[in-house]
């Protein structure tokens, strides 16, 4: 059966506006429940009657659901259909988030998050291939545009969201509002997302399964763990390494058989590889400038977790500010000269906040973050959409199975450089803990690595992206 994308009634079209929303509150929903269980911790480790060091492991077993099952999001949307897919994973991370709500045991929460963890790696990336189906390429850019906010805002919500409740509620209560808005996500896709017919999917890449499967729990954890766990370091060397060697091997393996569940031969495109690479290293800064905020607010300035979490809430604001213009601008300066001379901004805005001490005014690190949040929300809007410009319908699936994997580990890793830049300042200044010192140099070095995405962007011809604009690409 031909994967080619049926024509769209005026019904539809008159849909389709409301299908990005739809998508980005699913990818709210879990870049919200990654990022918000880390402030209630402590209060859920004694209603459970745990220690709080073990109560980490809800938070590893849920990034470790994620990483093992991303790559097979691709296949299931193929093979069952995408919008049966979707819902089912709305359907099922919702119940997990009842679950994770109703546990009586640590044991019983850590099932919990690693179901929610699977719906997750699910329905992030089903949601995205329904939203790349659907659209035509000239409403990709505005429709994009809408798709990266919660990207942007999930880690910064998070801490505050989890403070509120934690603060004025129960920690259940994170659990908990996922299942209204699960509810009405599953509502809004029966209502305005036609259903799809299951393509011939190929054979499923049982070994490429396997490989992926270890090398990406492996790698995620091991950045993870540099900053969160007790790991000892022959522990984490040998998950590195295992990482590393089952990477290795699938890379050899996918180059042998015909349809590998990761398929890189999708980086021969130049705009997708570009957008891999270069988007990576923007991406550092989502999980790892929200983390060093934190330490630096809560631990530096001795704010509390709300308060701390208001602060940096205004670079949410500067995102949410520019998203109505975001396609404008990059209509009008073109792909390359966004994302090359923005990117510059954006790591200098993240450096900037290295500067920030005791006696700094709340309104000026409010405008630093807003303006902050302004040029990140720019540069993940231009290389989210330019991921998937010169890639046909075919290719959807596994390019946005690709994309969701090189994400996951971006984020990880930029939390991994920030933790380990902190542990080598720690030690050359023998802090006993984090000192703003640590934390000006975690902001250079995050800040520096993104301003180096320059140099990957430059190699963009000059009509990068112009498919999405209604032009022919030269």
């Amino acid at each position: 059966m031909s994967s080619e994308p049926t024509p769209l009634s005026p019904q539809e079209r008159r849909a389709i506006r409301i299908i990005p929303y739809i998508v980005g509150c699913a990818l709210f929903m879990q870049m919200l429940d990654s990022t918000v269980v880390a402030t209630a911790l402590p209060m859920m480790a004694a209603s459970l009657n745990t220690d709080a060091i073990r109560m980490n492991t809800i938070i590893t077993s849920y990034l470790l659901a994620v990483a093992v099952f991303v790559p097979v999001s691709g296949w299931a949307a193929d093979k069952f259909g995408a919008r049966r897919v979707f819902i089912a994973a709305i359907l099922l991370f919702t119940l997990s988030s009842l679950a994770c709500a109703i546990s009586q045991s640590l044991n019983q929460l850590i099932a919990a998050r690693i179901v929610q963890g699977l719906a997750g790696a699910m329905m992030v990336p089903v949601g995205r291939i329904i939203l790349l189906r659907r659209t035509p390429k000239s409403d990709l850019l505005s429709a994009m545009a809408i798709l990266s906010l919660p990207a942007l805002l999930g880690p910064i919500v998070g801490p505050p969201v989890g403070g509120f409740f934690v603060t004025y509620f129960s920690w259940h209560w994170i659990f908990l509002i996922n299942i209204p808005v699960g509810l009405l996500g599953i509502a809004l896709v029966l209502r305005y997302i036609r259903a799809d017919l299951p393509n011939e999917a190929p054979p499923l890449d049982w070994l490429g399964f396997f490989l992926s499967a270890t090398a990406l729990a492996c790698l995620v954890v091991s950045f993870e763990s540099i900053g969160h766990s007790e790991l000892s370091p022959k522990q984490l060397a040998l998950l590195f390494g295992t990482g590393l060697i089952t990477a290795t091997w699938y890379i050899w393996h996918a180059k042998h058989i015909a349809f590998p569940i990761i398929d890189l031969s999708l980086l021969r495109t130049r705009s997708f590889a570009i957008s891999i690479f270069g988007g990576n290293l923007c991406r550092f800064s989502l999980g790892s400038v929200p983390f060093m905020l934190a330490l630096l607010l809560q631990l530096g300035f001795g704010m509390s977790a709300l308060a701390a979490g208001l602060v940096t809430f205004t670079s949410a604001i500067g995102a949410i500010v520019i998203k109505p213009l975001a396609p404008r601008i990059i209509r009008r300066f073109g792909y390359r000269n966004v994302l090359m001379y923005n990117a510059l901004l954006t790591g200098l805005f993240i450096a900037l906040c290295g500067f920030f001490s005791e006696s700094t005014p709340l309104w000026w690190m409010s405008c630093i973050l807003g303006v902050g949040g302004v040029f990140r929300s720019l540069q993940f809007t231009a290389v989210n959409t330019l991921t998937y410009a010169d890639l046909d319908q075919q290719a959807m699936s596994r390019a946005s199975s690709f994309a969701a994997m090189a994400q996951q580990l971006g984020i990880s890793l930029g939390v991994a450089c920030a933790a380990i830049t902190l542990n080598i300042s720690m030690h050359w200044h023998q802090h006993a803990q984090v000192h703003t010192q640590d934390l000006f140099w975690g902001f250079m070095v995050i800040g520096g690595l993104t301003a180096i995405s320059f140099f990957s962007f430059k190699r963009l011809p000059q009509q990068a992206g112009a498919s999405l604009q209604g032009k022919k690409s030269s």
